[in-house]
C-alpha cells in the first residue's frame, strides 16, 4: 500500500471512530417524550370556556422548556401544536427514539363540579370505578381515528377492560412507573394548598399500552372545578404544575440514572469537586460487565456474589407452573408492596446466566435482565 493510501486508510478510520464516539455521547442522554393530551379536533374536556388540549399543550411546552435546560436530557414531543395526534402513534413516537420515561398530561374533569385534586396513573387493570371512568373518557378519543375498528381491533373504548385482551398479564414496568409517579404526587404536595394531590392509581389508558418503557399519565386536576380550573389555566398555575412536573422527573432520573444537571450545581461550592453516578434500573445486553469485571467484584468482595434473571412484575399472582411461563421451570415468586415479582435461574457462573437470558428472550421475554445478589439480597 503507498504512503498516500495509508494516511487516507489512516483518516478514514479516525472519522468513523469519531462518528460512533458522538454517536455514543448522544445515546448516552436520558430521553423523555412529553405527550400533550388531546388536540386538534379532539377537544377533551371543556367547562366554561376552559379546554383541555390548550392547558396540556401549554404546560408540556412549559414543562420541555425547563428540562431542555439540562445538558443531559434530550426531550421530543408528541405535538407541540394543536394537531391530532393517533393513540397509538404517541406511543410510536416514544418508542421509535428509545425514550426512557413516556409522560403523557391531561386535566381531569367530573359532573360533579366540586371533584378536585390530582391523579397520576400507571398502566393496569382496576376494578375502582372512578379510575375506569377517567380511562374510558380518555381512550374514547380513538373513535375519531380512521379505522379505529380495524387498528383496535378486539378492544372497546366503552369498556376498558377488554384491553387485557390486547396485553400481557405482566406489567415489566410497573416498579419503575410507580416509582415515577409517586414522585410526580410527591411534588405536587408541595403546591398541595392549591391543588390536592390525589395519589398514584392504575387504570387501563391505550395511550400507554403500546409505549415500551416506564410510562406515566398525569391528570393535572379538575377543569371542571371552578377554582382549580382557574388554575390550570393561568400562566402562574401552569407554571407552578409545570415545576413540579419537571422537579420529579429530574428527580426520578437522578435516583435512577445518576445526575449532573446544572440545576443541581448552583448550590455548590465552586471549589467542591463533584461526581456523578450513572446507575440504570435495567441494563442492555451490549452494556453489561465484562466477564472478567465481575469475576474481580465476586473475588475482591465479601459474601457469595450470585445472579437471576427477572421476567416480569405485576398485580396479579400467577401461580409459578411452567405453563404460565411459556415451559420454564422453577420460578420463584417474591412479593413486595402488592407486586410480584418473577425470578428465573439461580447461579454463581456470569456466563451461564446470560446464556439463560438468551434463551429467555428467545421464548418471548424481551425486556427480561439480570439482576445481581450479594449473600441472597439484591445489590447494584
Amino acid at each position: 500500500m503507498h504512503l498516500f493510501s495509508k494516511i487516507k486508510f489512516v483518516i478514514v478510520i479516525l472519522i468513523c471512530f469519531q462518528s460512533t464516539f458522538s454517536e455514543g455521547q448522544t445515546n448516552s442522554k436520558f430521553k423523555i417524550t412529553l405527550d400533550a393530551g388531546h388536540g386538534g379536533k379532539d377537544f377533551g374536556a371543556v367547562y366554561n370556556g376552559r379546554i383541555e388540549k390548550n392547558v396540556a399543550l401549554a404546560v408540556v411546552l412549559k414543562v420541555g422548556k425547563i428540562l431542555e435546560n439540562q445538558s443531559s436530557i434530550s426531550v421530543n414531543y408528541t405535538r407541540k401544536t394543536d394537531v391530532f395526534i393517533d393513540l397509538i402513534e404517541r406511543a410510536n413516537i416514544a418508542n421509535r427514539v428509545d425514550a426512557n420515561i413516556f409522560v403523557s398530561i391531561h386535566c381531569n374533569a367530573n359532573k360533579n363540579l366540586a371533584a378536585d385534586g390530582t391523579e397520576t396513573y400507571v398502566m393496569g387493570m382496576t376494578k375502582n370505578a372512578s379510575s375506569l371512568a377517567v380511562a374510558k373518557a380518555e381512550n374514547e378519543v380513538v373513535t375519531m381515528e380512521k379505522d379505529y375498528k380495524q387498528k383496535y381491533k378486539g378492544f372497546d373504548p366503552k369498556s376498558p377492560e377488554t384491553m387485557i385482551g390486547l396485553t400481557v398479564l405482566q406489567e415489566e414496568y410497573i416498579e419503575n412507573s410507580i416509582a415515577l409517579a409517586s414522585k410526580v404526587e410527591n411534588a405536587f404536595e408541595t403546591i398541595g394548598k392549591k391543588i390536592r394531590a390525589g395519589g398514584v392509581k392504575q387504570a387501563p389508558y391505550m395511550v400507554l399500552h403500546k409505549a415500551a418503557m416506564p410510562r406515566i399519565l398525569i391528570e393535572m386536576g379538575f377543569i371542571s372545578n371552578p377554582n382549580e380550573g382557574t388554575k390550570l389555566e393561568s400562566d402562574e398555575g401552569q407554571t407552578e404544575i409545570a415545576q413540579a412536573i419537571a422537579t420529579a422527573i429530574l428527580s426520578y432520573k437522578k435516583e435512577y440514572f445518576g445526575s449532573n444537571e446544572i440545576i443541581e450545581e448552583k448550590h455548590k461550592n465552586k471549589d467542591e469537586k463533584t461526581t456523578t453516578e450513572v446507575i440504570k434500573p435495567e441494563i442492555k445486553n451490549s452494556e453489561k460487565p465484562k466477564t472478567n469485571q465481575v469475576e474481580n467484584e465476586k473475588k475482591n468482595s465479601e459474601g457469595e456474589i450470585t445472579y437471576k434473571i427477572q421476567l416480569s412484575t405485576g398485580t396479579k399472582k400467577i401461580a409459578t407452573k411452567p405453563s404460565n411461563f411459556k415451559g420454564l421451570k422453577d420460578i420463584e415468586i417474591e412479593n413486595e408492596n402488592k407486586l410480584y415479582k418473577y425470578f428465573y435461574g439461580n447461579t454463581s457462573n456470569y456466563e451461564e446466566i446470560k446464556t439463560l437470558l438468551k434463551d429467555v428472550k428467545s421464548k418471548g421475554y424481551s425486556t427480561a435482565f439480570i439482576i445481581t445478589l450479594k449473600d441472597g439480597k439484591r445489590i447494584k
